[in-house]
């Protein structure tokens, strides 16, 4: 039996710290010991995490591991990306650490344009970041704008799990694979783009060193192993989930499209360069840093955000929300029946209306669809309208790289919605292999295993997930 690791993997909706081991075969098992809810609330005119919430959860879901015989030898975590924290000189929050949903970034890009400081073409190709209005870099400029005092203040920028890390050990750091979010990072360089956060007018020594996953950050201190009842490394994961959930896609060859779904789905490949071309910027595709110095070439598609929202507005009369299930049942009905209607997933639109449900109907009366009535309506729209934007990424995709891809690997909690790898595989034409499901926090046992030695290889350890863990193959149909 090798080391004992803890992922604590936190998302947008939710959190949960699993414990992962590896046998003497080299098998992967994965045994979840705390979860818990996670959102955004209003305060103060903007939506903010509950930053000292999630800590506390942190906590919590170490020492439950203890309670359950199963104390890991290393911890790391992983979260969304680009929201971040400040720090004063005394280390203490400045301010909320606003959520990637609010709106203060509207606008910001076209003033940089209209103002003449920085072209997007310009950006795009010294970081190879696509434009999203939430990217780091906006809100720090909204920031700038809105309360400069607290920009002025500031001693110390972290994203928010550098912020969990430098909590759990007392040392600062940015992780190469979330600092790569804020598009101030040079993608060539790897490292913060000095002119670039010169020309934004950003205090640069706010801005920690850049350090890459799979690195151990440092023990516990001595409080932190105090509350928890042990003593652990914290080990670096990639940090942001997408980072950590592409590590434990297990494709077969290079010719795979990966699709992270969650949340967000994260569609793309895995590249050894970054494509910066205006052909690239121009479709809206991204390149993250990845583990060992990879770049994760990807598109942001609005993912399973939408059934989520559509699910929350369609409780029944006693006040309960319909089943998953219920809702794939009732869009399977519905598309039997003949409802075809779809929308664009990429449309800003869907991103924080008041109501998904309601911004679903207004779409489809303005293309002249169908109107969805029922959760079972609403439900098939998204699942639709989802593959559908898969299919077309896929066919950008191919067009960038100049491959022709054989395959989609989808890993998350969206692998496991059989109805819509079905879409999936039927709108790509192309076989989908669903699983493993809890893949980001895999991909975090991963950085963990290899960095303790249990594994020689990323390599060696993917070809491990392939025989630990169930992998349903869809084809599409003909």
């Amino acid at each position: 039996m090798g080391s004992r690791y803890l992922a604590i993997d936190i998302g947008a909706s939710s959190g949960r710290a699993i414990v992962g081991e590896v046998d003497g075969e080299g098998r992967i098992s994965l045994t979840e010991v705390y979860r818990f809810e996670n959102g955004m609330k209003e305060h103060d005119g903007h939506l903010v995490w509950d930053i000292e919430g999630l800590y506390q959860r942190i906590l919590e879901g170490m020492i439950c591991a203890r309670e359950r015989g199963l104390q890991p030898d290393t911890v790391a975590i992983d979260t969304w990306a680009v929201d971040y924290v400040l720090l004063d000189s005394d280390d203490h929050m400045i301010g909320d650490a606003v959520a990637y949903r609010d709106s203060r970034t509207e606008g910001v890009k076209d003033r940089l344009e209209q103002e003449g400081i920085l072209p997007f073409a310009e950006h795009y190709g010294r970081c190879g970041i696509q434009y999203q209005p939430f990217n780091t870099c906006y809100q720090l400029l909204a920031l700038k704008r809105e309360h400069p005092e607290q920009l002025s203040a500031a001693k110390s920028f972290l994203m928010v799990p550098d912020y969990l890390n430098f909590r759990l050990t007392g040392v600062k750091a940015n992780e190469y694979t979330n600092a790569s979010t804020t598009a101030l990072v040079a993608a060539k360089t790897m490292d913060w783009d000095d002119e670039l956060i010169s020309r934004l007018g950003l205090p640069r020594g706010i801005f920690q060193d850049i350090r890459m996953p799979g690195q151990v950050l440092g023990p516990l201190s001595a409080d932190v192993e105090r509350e928890v009842g042990y003593r652990a490394q914290v080990v670096l994961s990639a940090t942001h989930d997408t980072g950590s959930a592409w590590l434990a896609v297990p494709a077969r060859d290079d010719k795979a499209v990966y699709i992270s779904s969650g949340t967000w789905s994260l569609l793309g490949c895995e590249h050894m360069r970054p494509i910066t071309t205006q052909e690239s910027a121009e479709a809206n595709f991204t390149n993250e840093g990845g583990f060992e110095g990879r770049f994760r070439y990807l598109k942001n598609i609005m993912g399973l955000w939408m059934i989520q929202n559509v699910r929350r507005e369609a409780k029944h009369a006693d006040g309960t929300l319909p089943s998953w299930d219920e809702l794939v049942q009732g869009a399977r009905a519905a598309s039997e029946a003949g409802f075809a209607s779809v929308v664009d997933v990429d449309e800003e639109r869907f991103l924080a209306p008041a109501s998904m449900s309601e911004e679903l109907q207004h779409a489809c009366v303005e293309s002249g669809q169908q109107v969805p009535q029922t959760a079972g309506e609403l439900a098939s729209v998204v699942y639709r309208s989802l593959a559908q934007g898969y299919a077309r990424a896929i066919q950008e995709l191919s067009r960038l790289t100049g491959t022709a891809y054989t395959s989609i690997n989808i890993v998350g909690g969206g692998s496991a919605n059989a109805y819509l790898n079905e879409l999936t595989a039927n709108a790509a034409k192309l076989p989908v292999f669903a699983g493993p499901m809890e893949g980001t926090a895999l991909g975090n046992v991963m950085v963990q295993a290899i960095a303790q030695g249990d594994f020689a290889s990323l390599e060696e350890a993917r070809a491990a997930i392939r025989k630990s863990f169930a992998i349903k193959e869809v084809l599409p149909h003909e």
